[in-house]
């Protein structure tokens, strides 16, 4: 497709994020949020009304935020994540209150030539499921084990 069938490709670029079963967050530097689809609201209960031009503070939980910044500021400054290619998973807060476990993946947007992004893009699903079941087997296989 050239992107001229169905409009511009920025067009169906703008569609296509939109469309995403994964959520797309994109916050800037400061972690203010600028962009959040529709599996966004699906995921964290919050509209993009409600989430774009607030902190990321929304959706992390208290516990997490200081080691969360801490980071943050860290990759603002260097540019460089050590996770670009890694699916991460985190502890994520619902608008309800209701603890998820999220997996993602993070992109860092930069202007050519440079290091420091202007914009950070993160994919996200629900893996709350996922993550309790192996939690389950984890203890299950921890109490078959003999004692040493």
């Amino acid at each position: 497709m050239t992107g001229t069938e169905h409009g511009s490709s920025s067009e169906l670029f703008t569609h296509l994020v939109a469309a995403l079963a994964d959520a797309v967050v994109v916050c800037e530097p400061d972690g203010t949020v600028t962009f959040w689809n529709a599996a966004a609201t699906r995921l964290f209960g919050f509209g993009p009304d409600e989430a774009v031009g607030r902190s990321l503070d929304l959706i992390i939980p208290e516990r997490q935020r200081a080691r969360h910044w801490e980071g943050w500021q860290r990759v603002m400054a260097s540019g460089h994540t050590a996770y670009g290619e890694r699916l991460l998973e985190v502890p994520a807060l619902h608008r309800d209150g209701r603890k998820l476990s999220v997996a993602f993946t993070v992109t860092l947007l930069a202007h050519p030539g440079q290091t420091r992004p202007y914009a950070v893009v993160a994919v996200l699903r629900d893996d709350t499921e996922r993550w309790q079941e192996r939690r389950r087997l984890q203890a299950e296989l921890a109490a078959l084990r003999p004692p040493t």
